[in-house]
């Protein structure tokens, strides 16, 4: 299959610690990393594992972080189609704590990848699947014409904006930031509304009215942290739907992809291929 995602990445510090810390705490954290991430890089990094290919379509700054993003998600085999931007990288710094969270700070402007960006946007329609997590209107329209796109309600504004159909809408039943509402599915006409609910697994609904549930996957070890693992279920989604599957055998599997996800130490994900079946 030929698969993309259309999205931001950010540069990431993570801080393993047993906690967060409280106010005006010195706290020693237990070790550090540092690499490439964020919603888009994550879903490229498990969509290239998962089916062993993936173009991304991103916006990086024009600095040293910026170009260590871009050689950092390429070294890791992802076709990295990046638009430079005359501002610093943005970077995250992450807190990974013994509870299985993530705590994020964000430091920096958002950077999206643009449809006037000289990025070989045309490519797109070869693709049999996109998954897009931010860009502006144009954007979207380039990722509207792979034959399926899923996208996250993180991209609401854009997505109204383009008039351009989606094939799946994936949102969180516990996040207000990706709550998919009334004017974002009239405007998208999704042909599935899919919505996760972590440890409850989650529910999809189909424009003609049929709906189903999935359950959480059995986790594959102990579980480290959830950083990356709605993103990468989204991106397995798309897999799933691009290979012609139903929305419940794509759920499943996606569901597995998450939870293999949440017993890894993010950035990595590790090997996803054995998971691409129905």
């Amino acid at each position: 299959m030929r698969l993309a995602v259309v999205g931001h990445v950010e540069w990431v510090d993570f801080l393993v610690a047993e906690r967060l810390p409280r106010p005006g705490e010195i706290l020693h954290v237990r070790s550090a990393h540092e690499g490439p991430a964020g919603g888009g890089g994550m879903a490229a990094s498990a969509m290239r594992s998962l089916t062993g290919g993936c173009a991304f379509y991103c916006a990086v700054g024009d600095d040293a972080r910026g170009r260590r993003t871009a050689e950092g998600l390429a070294a890791a085999g992802i076709d990295v189609h990046a638009a430079a931007r005359p501002v610093g990288q943005r970077r995250i710094v992450t807190y990974l704590t013994d509870d299985g969270e993530r705590t994020i700070t964000v430091l920096g402007a958002r950077l999206m990848p643009l449809g006037a960006d000289p990025l070989p946007w045309d490519r797109l329609a070869d693709a049999d699947g996109v998954y897009l997590t931010l860009g502006d209107a144009g954007a979207v329209r380039a990722a509207r014409a792979a034959r399926v796109l899923v996208a996250t309600p993180r991209a609401r504004d854009a997505l109204i904006a383009s008039g351009a159909g989606v094939d799946a809408l994936v949102g969180s039943a516990a996040d207000p930031g990706e709550a998919v509402d009334d004017q974002l599915v009239a405007a998208t006409r999704p042909r599935f509304v899919v919505r996760t609910e972590g440890a409850r697994g989650g529910a999809w609904r189909a424009a003609d009215g049929t709906a189903g549930r999935w359950d959480a996957a059995p986790l594959p070890g102990a579980p480290v942290d959830a950083y990356g693992c709605g993103d990468a279920f989204a991106a397995a989604l798309t897999a799933g739907l691009a290979a012609g599957w139903t929305i419940a055998e794509a759920c499943a599997m996606a569901a597995r992809v998450g939870a293999a996800l949440l017993c890894r130490r993010a950035p990595a994900v590790g090997d996803l291929a054995p998971l691409l079946t129905p």
